[in-house]
């Protein structure tokens, strides 16, 4: 039985791929604010040096989990590339937004 390769949509892959660098440079970003937060020159919450822990857990295991099902699902490499990277994506958009909300620290 022969197989057949699997050869993506160009611009369905080209949206992973945006959203992997929309990923990293939201986390650039959030990494930058916390980091100038630590130093007391951006507004940030007292309980985000714990969050900045606690939250990636929940993220990479549900990452983990649809990286393992993607395959075992029968999805493309594609899709599962694009289920695995949703979880991380849509943590690094809402702690980019919510940070950049706070703005630097006032005097």
């Amino acid at each position: 039985m022969s197989r057949r390769a699997f050869t993506p949509d160009p611009f369905t892959l080209m949206k992973v791929q945006t959203e992997a660098m929309m990923m990293a440079w939201e986390a650039s970003t959030v990494i930058w604010m916390r980091s100038l937060g630590m130093m007391g020159f951006w507004s940030v919450a007292p309980s985000e040096n714990a969050r900045m822990i606690s939250e990636k857990q929940s993220a990479f295991a549900q990452a983990a989990g649809a990286a393992f099902w993607g395959p075992v699902s029968g999805n493309n490499h594609v899709a599962t590339a694009a289920a695995t990277l949703r979880p991380l994506r849509h943590k690094t958009k809402s702690n980019q937004r919510r940070l950049a909300r706070r703005g630097p620290a006032k005097g």
